[in-house]
């Protein structure tokens, strides 16, 4: 319900197209704020986890297993609201990001909550085994977030061009994991 209420409210600051100020002859509205806004976030968010994923697996699990082992009960729970709250949002600007009818928008955000209590467990344990399908998720997130950037900047390209990078990419992905399975 919070992925919902958040994405009426996205979708009428959305309707908000009249200049606000303007920076290097670049007229920005409120809708144009919360494509760059949204875009930004997507963008710093995906990188981040990128990031973590990578100096994770450099620093070793020793490391990591001490640093759980200090965090506090209270301290799960407020990452565990924060992290619904970060997908939440992210999921909701991916949304707004992607389509422009509201119906579609809903509809994606609850088919996808749907998927994700149904699913949870399976794609957990595949992403695990194969952990370049997460890294390849958030490179969707930052080619999403840079579109919405460019959007909120008034440069416009078709969508179909991230759909088709998308659908390669997976293709390629499932080339992938099928070839390393039958290697093993």
């Amino acid at each position: 319900f919070s992925r919902i209420a958040l994405l009426f409210s996205l979708s009428l600051i959305m309707r908000l197209t009249k200049p606000f100020f303007t920076v290097l002859e670049n007229e920005i509205s409120g809708r144009d704020l919360i494509l760059i806004v949204g875009g930004l976030f997507l963008i710093f968010k995906s990188v981040s986890e990128i990031h973590h994923k990578i100096e994770e697996v450099s620093s070793g699990e020793q490391d990591a297993m001490q640093g759980l082992a200090k965090i506090s009960f209270n301290a799960v729970i407020i990452q565990i609201m924060l992290i619904d709250v970060v997908f939440s949002l992210d999921s909701v600007i991916t949304a707004v990001g992607m389509v422009k009818e509201l119906w579609v928008m809903v509809a994606a955000v609850v088919a996808a909550v749907l998927v994700m209590l149904v699913l949870a467990g399976p794609i957990a344990g595949f992403v695990n085994r194969h952990p370049s399908v997460k890294i390849l998720a958030l490179s969707f997130l930052i080619m999403i977030g840079t579109a919405l950037l460019a959007e909120g900047l008034d440069v416009h390209f078709p969508k179909a061009y991230i759909y088709f990078a998308m659908a390669f990419s997976i293709a390629v992905e499932a080339i992938n994991i099928r070839t390393g399975l039958r290697k093993s």
